[in-house]
């Protein structure tokens, strides 16, 4: 584990401190034809080797960089302008899961699907999946027989902020859940009904009231019985 450990701390230490915005955007502009695409990747085997100081595990290392350089290059050549941050979370999950892969493979060489896709792991991935797209389609759909634009005029927000923030506080509301931290569930009502209640005060309108009332309790209902429900069935 304190291999694995390592190898996580160069990936951080590379892409996030060891690389300049200068040097992304001169990837981007040039690709393969990029110098510091390279002086990237080796500046990850050195991390690599001076992080794990056993020269036995490069075999590991030449893979991990291997694969870094090809998920970095299938980056840069596959990403737009629209689908820019999308490829940055990608390109993330890309790198930790090819890391774990080949820890898993080349150290512990016990590889094994079953144990990592069990009931419990599909349970919660898909606990969280549904607070997420599906539940806020679930929530537009409710509301859709309130016309709610014309509370909101003058007083706009960034867009898709809702959404997001709603996802959020229902992820969070699920962990606290599923950890037995109730009081955690209470701090965070009260901590959204702190920062609603200077819009609320503004606005002097029962019915945009009314609108942030049933929709917090929507939003908190549902992720608290999945939480239940999870908690359940594991």
């Amino acid at each position: 584990m304190i291999i694995l450990l390592k190898l996580f701390l160069a990936h951080i230490i590379g892409d996030f401190f060891l690389q300049p915005k200068k040097w992304v955007k001169e990837k981007e502009a040039k690709k393969l034809k990029s110098l510091k695409l390279y002086i990237h990747i080796a500046i990850h085997i050195a991390l690599l080797f001076i992080l794990t100081w056993d020269v036995t595990l490069w075999p590991l290392i030449v893979a991990i960089s291997v694969s870094h350089f090809i998920i970095d290059v299938a980056k840069l050549f596959f990403q737009n302008k629209k689908t820019k941050r999308l490829w940055f979370f990608a390109d993330q999950v890309l790198h930790v899961v090819s890391i774990f892969i080949a820890y898993t493979l080349l150290i512990e060489n016990n590889f094994n699907v079953e144990t990592i896709i069990t009931k419990q792991t599909l349970l919660l991935f898909l606990c969280i999946l549904f607070l997420t797209q599906p539940v806020s389609i679930i929530m537009k759909t409710i509301f859709s027989k309130w016309n709610i634009a014309k509370l909101t005029q003058g007083n706009e927000s960034l867009k898709d902020a809702g959404m997001y923030i709603g996802i959020l506080e229902r992820i969070l509301v699920f962990v606290f859940v599923i950890l037995n931290h109730w009081e955690a569930v209470g701090f965070l009502i009260t901590a959204k009904s702190v920062f609603r209640f200077g819009d609320l005060k503004e606005s002097k309108h029962r019915k945009l009231t009314e609108y942030i009332l049933i929709g917090t309790l929507i939003s908190f209902g549902i992720a608290i019985f999945v939480g239940i429900l999870y908690a359940y069935l594991k």
